[in-house]
């Protein structure tokens, strides 16, 4: 795995899996932009969309994922120094009240005005302010362990942590000394 920039100022990155052609990141957001992959996914899960959002109409689904996706990514991507991403990443955990070393954390789509947001970005905090994608989901269930494609994300998250501890990584410096000598 390796780990591409998303901002000049490298308060962003994102994984780019080994095999993948795309960031973690880059890919979410080219899935929850794509209307046949989001039609495929909404009729697939078309039970978890009705019974905890109560919407029924897949295209209704698809036009507010895009428009809560496009929100998202400018969010994100966002070059004002000033933007705090501390505020747009939580804890994964909802009962976590304190920093814990390479937290999983999440970020949440906005609020549209019929429903909350099911977008999630997955990342590791290596510091405040400082955090690494690991991949992102459209998530209608209560718990990520409910279904397979949130499940795949919590793992993807762990697989991440466990490799930047083995490389003795645990702070945004660690991190950025290890990007130096790999570039070497």
């Amino acid at each position: 795995m390796k780990y591409e920039k998303l901002t000049n100022d490298g308060r962003l990155w994102s994984v780019k899996y080994d095999g993948d052609r795309i960031n973690a990141f880059e890919l979410a957001f080219s899935q929850w932009t794509d209307v046949r992959w989001l039609k495929e996914f909404f009729s697939k899960n078309i039970n978890d969309l009705s019974s905890y959002f109560h919407i029924t109409d897949i295209d209704e689904a698809i036009f507010d994922t895009i428009n809560d996706a496009e929100q998202l990514e400018c969010l994100m991507l966002d070059i004002n120094p000033t933007v705090n991403l501390d505020e747009i990443f939580r804890p994964l955990e909802n009962y976590r009240t304190s920093d814990v070393l390479l937290g999983k954390e999440k970020a949440k789509g906005l609020y549209t005005t019929k429903h909350s947001s099911w977008l999630r970005l997955y990342a590791i905090r290596l510091q405040s302010k400082r955090y690494i994608i690991t991949g992102g989901a459209i998530k209608l269930t209560a718990t990520m362990k409910e279904r397979e494609h949130t499940l795949a994300e919590l793992i993807k998250m762990n697989k991440v942590r466990e490799n930047l501890i083995s490389l003795g990584i645990v702070d945004y410096e660690g991190f950025m000394e290890n990007e130096n000598e790999r570039q070497r």
